[in-house]
């Protein structure tokens, strides 16, 4: 039986992109203006975008260097560009990062048991502090474990019972508004005795769940004193409180292709280059929602500046991992030999 034959490998062209059209024409511009214009809305000018537009520019050129490639059965060689490998600006590098995110969470992190998808937001009013202080959204990502790892607990009758989760936190909504909020693949219920058996967790009651995240925000934001606590009692007697708590259904362990394109959602990139139209006579942007029904159009220079405000710092940790998750405990199995073990699954 022959083999399929190998698909001729055809380097990209940036340039020829919308999206690199637009930066490219404006990127100087919106530097010099960001200050004045945009520190506002977008929150303060950090150094590092700079370096990141740059980078994104000279990323796939030939010019700025490259690596030969050779097969050494056939001789066939080409040459690959070298790559910015920034996160969120550049779609070719993100994308690529989501990619093996996907294929690494699956095989190397998540156990053989039942998963859910979580998402827990802030209301409006309290976007504005995490805008200007970055440092909170690590603080949210343990608000939203801290939260979610009592409700299970409670929801399981064993002793010393252990969830996991996989927390990534995104800043963007549809249409690249400001919305802090995290993503949390989380087991559907809690592993116990030595990490051997897992509990799954019976339906879930997410308005008692919703509750002490909202506590846990309030807590945390008046630790750091960000608010204060009469603002806290105007909060509380709203009809709805703007956090939220939503649910997935159970995934299956055996569901993989649920689980890796659950994993890829979750770091996803901050925008679509296919729902993005560049004017260039009118010097705007034209971008479509997810829906494909509804379009918002941007002046060039906010297009920018709402897709720099999503560009982590550098070092940023994006992602993070708790409980049976964390790396101190799959760093534990492993030295064990335990970490390929699959635990008994008991339903509720």
């Amino acid at each position: 039986m022959l083999s399929a034959p190998a698909t001729v490998y055809r380097p990209r062209n940036p340039q020829s992109s919308d999206y690199y059209r637009c930066v490219e024409d404006y990127f100087e511009t919106f530097v010099q203006n960001y200050d004045e214009h945009f520190s506002r809305q977008y929150g303060f000018w950090r150094p590092y975008l700079q370096q990141v537009i740059y980078r994104y520019l000279d990323c796939g050129d030939l010019h700025n260097g490259f690596a030969r490639v050779k097969c050494r059965d056939c001789s066939h060689e080409y040459l690959l560009a070298f790559s910015c490998k920034r996160r969120h600006f550049c779609p070719s590098c993100h994308q690529k990062r989501v990619v093996e995110f996907g294929e690494w969470l699956c095989l190397d992190v998540l156990n053989k048991i039942p998963h859910r998808h979580f998402v827990f937001s802030i209301p409006k009013i309290l976007r504005r502090y995490f805008l200007y202080d970055r440092k909170l959204l690590a603080d949210l990502s343990r608000c939203a474990w801290e939260s979610l790892k009592v409700f299970l607990q409670h929801s399981v009758p064993e002793n010393d019972p252990i969830p996991g989760a996989v927390i990534a936190r995104q800043t963007f909504g549809d249409f690249l508004g400001f919305n802090p909020h995290c993503h949390l693949l989380a087991t559907g219920g809690c592993f116990y005795g030595d990490g051997g058996m897992f509990r799954v967790a019976p339906p879930l009651e997410l308005k008692k769940l919703e509750a002490i995240f909202r506590h846990n925000g309030f807590k945390m934001l008046l630790a750091k004193g960000k608010i204060t606590r009469e603002m806290i009692a105007m909060l509380s007697t709203w009809r709805h409180s703007g956090f939220h708590v939503f649910c997935g259904n159970r995934i299956s362990p055996s569901d993989e292709t649920a689980m890796e394109n659950l994993a890829r959602y979750i770091i996803r990139a901050s925008f679509s280059q296919e729902r993005m139209k560049y004017l260039d006579p009118e010097g705007s942007v034209v971008y479509t929602a997810k829906d494909r029904k509804t379009n918002k159009v941007f002046p060039a220079l906010e297009w920018l500046a709402a897709m720099c405000s999503h560009i982590p710092n550098r070092g940023e940790q994006m992602v993070r991992y708790y409980g049976t998750y964390s790396n101190v405990a799959r760093g534990k199995r492993k030295k064990e030999g335990s970490d390929d073990a699959i635990p008994c699954i008991l339903e509720p």
